[in-house]
């Protein structure tokens, strides 16, 4: 299906998944908005409706822009994500379909390298066990053990050294923790010692701070021989997806003793979380909040809908997927 502006009238744009005040608002009146919050209202979409749509906004990672879903829009020329993380987005499909896809990077950069830095130090210094110490009035009974983690002492391997990746390591540098990294190339300008072997690098390092895409080909990518690898004083910390770890063999890692600690803002099956991982001590748990501040998320919000605006301009979107990457118009 070919993109362009050519066709008369009004612009038809669904806009799929939670409801954004910036999203709706965004548009002049010169587009159309079909909302639909979740995947069963959009059953209620009517063939002619859908004969019209030419652009989806997904406004959040619950909803899914499967090959089922775009397959619906036969005159669909772009998909703009909410999220660094597309793979609720099927981008190889719209490639094959000539559908272009865009995400919101760079606007949420510092704010999860921030979330990833104060969570691993949470995690290390045990700050939500010691502030449950506190309220329960056992101060009165005693100092706070000491903590066995500490930043002073650790080597950090980053999974993962895009731009959250290289802001995290940043914040490391500047704390003086040592980093060295894992990808499949290494990144030319980049001093830190780069790792082609996971494994390897783990057992180099005492810390993991995973940050790479989910999908099929980063999934359980840090399985039980990497976390044995780690070794007991292993620490994990993930705010990529809750797939790039193999969360069963995780929680055994921690029982066991196998690693010491975890850190984490992603699950595999949000928002379900393991009660074996809620009721142990060594780790900390949110709620997936990496971008998750009212300024950071307004700036993807506008970013979902400045991909749409730009595109319908005649012009190239402003942040494409590598599998859709953007051409002159």
């Amino acid at each position: 299906m070919a993109a362009g502006t050519t066709h008369s009238g009004k612009i038809h744009l669904l806009v799929h998944g939670p409801r954004k005040p910036i999203v709706e608002k965004g548009f002049s009146d010169q587009f159309v908005l079909h909302s639909f919050e979740t995947t069963g209202d959009l059953e209620r979409l009517t063939p002619e409706v859908a004969e019209k749509v030419r652009g989806i906004a997904i406004t959040y990672n619950t909803v899914r822009g499967d090959a089922r879903t775009l397959a619906r829009f036969p005159k669909l020329e772009i998909v703009s994500s909410f999220g660094v993380g597309y793979d609720h987005v099927d981008a190889a499909y719209a490639r094959d379909h000539n559908i272009m896809v865009t995400n919101t990077p760079d606007v949420l950069t510092e704010e999860v390298a921030d979330i990833a830095m104060g969570l691993l130090i949470a995690t290390l210094r045990e700050f939500v066990k010691a502030d449950k110490y506190l309220r329960a009035g056992l101060w009165h009974n005693g100092q706070y053990p000491l903590s066995a983690g500490s930043l002073r002492d650790r080597t950090v391997g980053m999974v993962g050294m895009g731009r959250i990746g290289q802001a995290i390591a940043r914040r490391l540098e500047a704390s003086k923790v040592p980093v060295v990294y894992h990808t499949r190339n290494p990144i030319k300008e980049l001093p830190n010692k780069h790792y082609p072997d996971l494994t390897e690098m783990a057992k180099a390092v005492d810390t993991l701070v995973v940050i790479v895409p989910g999908g099929p080909g980063t999934a359980k990518m840090i399985n039980a021989e990497v976390m044995k690898a780690l070794g007991p004083r292993g620490v994990i910390i993930n705010v990529a997806r809750g797939t790039v770890v193999d969360e069963q063999a995780m929680i055994q890692a921690l029982k066991s003793g196998t690693i010491l600690a975890a850190g984490l803002d992603v699950f595999e099956r949000e928002p379900n979380v393991p009660d074996e991982l809620k009721a142990m001590q060594n780790v900390v748990l949110l709620p997936h909040i990496g971008s998750a501040s009212v300024v950071t998320r307004n700036a993807m919000d506008q970013l979902v809908v400045d991909n749409l605006k730009t595109w319908f301009a005649g012009k190239p979107p402003l942040t494409p997927v590598m599998e859709t990457p953007a051409k002159a118009r």
